[in-house]
C-alpha cells in the first residue's frame, strides 16, 4: 500500500509538471501564431488572443466540479489518463491548425481536459494521511513552480526554431505521460467508496454561496477578485505588449517569462516566511497591494525592455499579498468548512481568468496600433494598477469592519469548531 502511494504521488506530481511545462511551452508563440494567422498587427490580433484565453478559462470554470464528480464515480485513474491523453491529441490539433477556427476548438478541449487538476488533487487526499497531507500537496505546488520556470524558456527556445514546434514537444510529453501512465498509475478511489454522478454536485455556481455566511471572508474575496483580474489580465497581454513596443520574439519573451517564475518561487517559497512573521497578515496585504500598483505602473510606462526586467524583479514582492488574503480567509472560517468556502473562492478566481483577458486585450487593442484611439500601448497595465487600488480599498474597508481579522484571536463570524491536528489544507500561494 505504502508503495502504490509513493508510485502515486510521483505520478501526480510527473503529470501536474508536465500539464503546466505544456501550457508554459506554448505561452511565448500562441499570440504569435494567432497574429500570423489573422495576417494583421499585434494589435489587430489582440481581439482574437483574449477569446482564445478566455474560452480556455471558462471552459476550465465549467468543466473542474464535473471531472470532480465524474472521478468520484468512476475513479481518479480512469478521468486522468483519458483527460491526458485528449490533452496530448489536442496540442497536436493546435500545431496542425491550419485557421483560427481550429485553435478556437482546440482551446475548447484543452479548457477541459486542463481541468484535471481537480481529479489530480482528489487523488492527492485519497492516498495521503494525516501526516503526509501537507507533504504531498507541497509537491504539487512544487510542479506548478517547476513547469512555469522551465516552460516558457523551451517554448520560447523551440519557437526560434519553428513557431508550432512548441506544441509538438506539449504533445509529446503529454501522450508520453499518459503512456506511463497507464503502466504505473494504480486506482486510488475503492469501488466501495465512489458515490452515483450527480448534477448538484457538478454545478460550479452553488459553492460560490458558501461565501455569504461569512462577511469578512465576503469582502476579501471581492479584494481577491479585483487582484487576480489585475494579474489575470496581466499574464494575457504581455506577449502581445512586449512584442509590440520593445520588439521581443519567443526567446526573449520565453526567458523574461522563466525570470517570473524564478522571482516568484524565491519570494513564495523562501522570503515570505521572513516577511509574514514580522509583517503581520494585516500589513503584508497592504504592503503587497502597494508593490503590485507600483509595479503595474512601472510595466505600462516602462520605455526599454530591461526597465521590465527590473519592475519583474520589485514586483515579485507584491506576491505575498495573495498567501496573506489567503491566510486570513482560513482564520476567518471553521475547520470543518473550509473546503467549501476554499472551492467557492477558487471558482471565483476561474471566472476573472475569463474577463480579466477580454478587458486587457481590447484596451491593448485599442490603444496601439495605426487605428488607435490613443498611442498608449501600456493602458492594460494601468488598468491592473486601478484594480489592484480597487482591491487595496476594499481590504482596508474590510479591515476596519473586522478588527480581529489577521490576528491570532478567534476567527470573527467563525463558531469555535474542533480541528484535528493537520486536517487542516494550506491554502495556494498566488504567483
Amino acid at each position: 500500500m505504502a508503495q502504490n502511494r509513493k508510485a502515486g504521488v510521483k505520478f501526480i506530481f510527473i503529470t501536474l509538471l508536465l500539464d503546466v511545462l505544456g501550457i508554459g511551452i506554448i505561452i511565448p508563440v500562441l499570440p504569435q501564431l494567432v497574429t500570423e494567422m489573422t495576417g494583421g498587427s499585434a494589435s489587430e490580433a489582440a481581439s482574437y488572443y483574449g477569446v482564445l484565453a478566455a474560452v480556455y478559462s471558462l471552459m476550465q470554470f465549467l468543466c473542474a466540479p464535473l471531472i470532480g464528480a465524474l472521478s468520484d464515480r468512476y475513479g481518479r485513474r480512469r478521468v486522468i489518463l483519458l483527460a491526458l491523453f485528449a490533452f496530448g491529441v489536442d496540442y497536436l490539433v493546435m500545431g496542425f491548425a491550419p485557421t483560427l477556427w481550429w485553435l478556437f476548438a482546440a482551446r475548447v478541449v484543452s479548457g477541459f481536459t486542463g481541468a484535471t487538476i481537480t481529479a489530480a488533487n482528489a487523488y492527492i487526499a485519497d492516498i495521503s494521511t494525516k501526516e503526509t497531507r501537507a507533504q504531498n500537496f507541497g509537491l504539487v505546488g512544487a510542479a506548478f513552480g517547476l513547469g512555469f520556470i522551465l516552460g516558457p524558456a523551451l517554448g520560447g527556445l523551440l519557437g526560434e526554431v519553428w513557431l508550432r514546434l512548441p506544441f509538438f514537444a506539449a504533445a509529446f510529453v503529454t501522450l508520453l505521460n499518459a503512456a506511463y501512465g497507464f503502466f504505473v498509475l494504480p486506482e486510488s478511489l475503492p469501488e466501495e467508496n465512489r458515490r452515483p454522478f450527480s448534477w448538484a454536485r457538478a454545478n460550479p455556481i452553488g459553492g460560490l454561496y458558501a461565501l455569504k455566511a461569512y462577511p469578512a471572508v465576503l469582502g476579501l474575496a471581492f479584494a481577491f477578485l479585483f487582484f487576480s483580474l489585475a494579474q489575470r489580465g496581466l499574464e494575457t497581454v504581455w506577449v502581445l505588449y512586449t512584442n509590440y513596443r520593445y520588439g521581443w520574439g519567443e526567446l526573449e519573451n520565453g526567458l523574461a517569462l522563466t525570470v517570473v517564475g524564478l522571482a516568484a518561487a524565491v519570494v513564495q517559497g523562501g522570503l515570505i516566511r521572513r516577511i509574514m512573521p514580522v509583517l503581520g497578515e494585516r500589513r503584508a496585504v497592504v504592503f503587497g497591494f502597494l508593490i503590485a500598483i507600483v509595479s503595474f505602473c512601472f510595466y505600462g510606462a516602462a520605455t526599454q525592455g530591461w526597465m521590465v526586467i527590473a519592475t519583474i524583479l520589485f514586483g515579485a514582492l507584491g506576491g505575498i499579498a495573495g498567501p496573506a488574503i489567503q491566510g486570513m480567509v482560513a482564520g476567518a472560517v471553521p475547520g470543518n468548512e473550509q473546503g467549501s468556502v476554499q472551492g467557492a473562492l477558487t471558482s471565483l478566481m476561474s471566472l476573472t481568468a475569463v474577463f480579466a483577458p477580454l478587458i486587457s486585450t481590447q484596451l491593448f487593442a485599442h490603444f496601439s496600433g495605426e487605428d488607435a484611439i490613443a498611442e498608449l500601448p501600456g493602458v492594460s497595465f494601468f488598468a491592473g494598477a486601478g484594480f489592484m487600488a480597487l482591491a487595496l480599498l476594499v481590504v482596508l474597508a474590510t479591515l476596519r469592519r473586522h478588527p480581529d481579522l489577521g490576528t491570532d484571536g478567534d476567527a470573527p463570524g467563525a463558531s469555535p469548531a474542533p480541528v484535528p491536528p493537520g486536517d487542516g489544507a494550506e491554502a495556494p500561494a498566488d504567483a
